[in-house]
C-alpha cells in the first residue's frame, strides 16, 4: 500500500477565458491554460492522493458542462470541494459541480488534519478561524493573491508564485510561515 498525500489549491476557472488578462495568467489561449493546470495537477497528484479545491473550479458551467466533467475526469484524486464564487448559482451550489464525482459533498469550509495540523478550508479568507489561537491554519482562496495572510492563514491559489498552478502539500505550503 503506498503512502496517500493530501494537496491544496485553489481558483483553478478551467474554462475562464477571461482569467487570462484578470490575473494575469501566461497562456495564450484557455485550452493552453487548462491544459497546463491538467499537467501540473498530475505531476504531483497520484491517484490515489488527496485533493482539496478551495473554490473556482471552473467557468461556464451551463455551456460547458461536459468539457468541465472531461477535465474532472483527467484529473488524478480525490477530490474534495470548498465550494466559491463561481461554483454557485442562485445562492446554491450549481448542477454541473454538483454531480462531479467529488469524494463528498462539497461544502462551504472543511475542516480537517494533515501532519498532524487542524487545517481550516474555505474559499474566502477569514480573519479569525477555528483553532487559531491553539495552533490551527486556514487555507483559502478568491483573493489571487491580493489579500495578505495573517498568522497561520495564507491563499493557496495558483496565482502564488510557491503555488505556481500546482496543487501543494502542507509542508510546502507553510515552510516560510510563522
Amino acid at each position: 500500500m503506498s503512502f496517500v498525500k493530501k494537496f491544496f489549491v485553489s481558483d483553478t476557472h478551467f474554462l475562464h477565458a477571461n482569467i487570462l488578462a484578470m490575473q494575469p495568467r501566461p497562456f495564450a489561449s484557455i485550452e493552453e491554460h487548462d491544459e497546463h493546470l491538467i499537467r501540473c495537477w498530475n505531476s504531483v497528484v497520484g491517484r490515489d492522493d488527496i485533493c482539496y479545491h478551495l473554490g473556482d473550479f471552473a467557468f461556464s458551467l451551463v455551456e460547458k458542462a461536459d468539457r468541465i466533467r472531461w477535465i474532472f475526469s483527467r484529473l488524478n484524486g480525490r477530490k474534495y470541494l470548498t465550494y466559491g464564487n463561481h461554483d454557485l448559482r442562485h445562492g446554491e451550489l450549481h448542477p454541473t459541480i454538483a454531480d462531479l464525482p467529488w469524494a463528498a459533498r462539497p461544502e462551504g469550509f472543511l475542516f480537517v488534519e494533515d501532519e498532524g495540523q487542524k487545517l481550516v478550508l474555505s474559499h474566502y479568507g477569514q480573519r479569525s478561524w477555528q483553532w487559531q489561537h491553539k495552533g490551527g491554519w486556514h487555507f483559502y482562496g478568491h483573493a489571487h493573491g491580493h489579500l495578505p495572510a495573517v498568522g497561520r492563514s495564507r491563499d493557496v491559489g495558483v496565482d502564488l508564485p510557491d503555488v505556481a498552478f500546482t496543487p501543494r502539500t502542507f509542508r510546502e505550503l507553510t515552510k516560510e510561515m510563522v
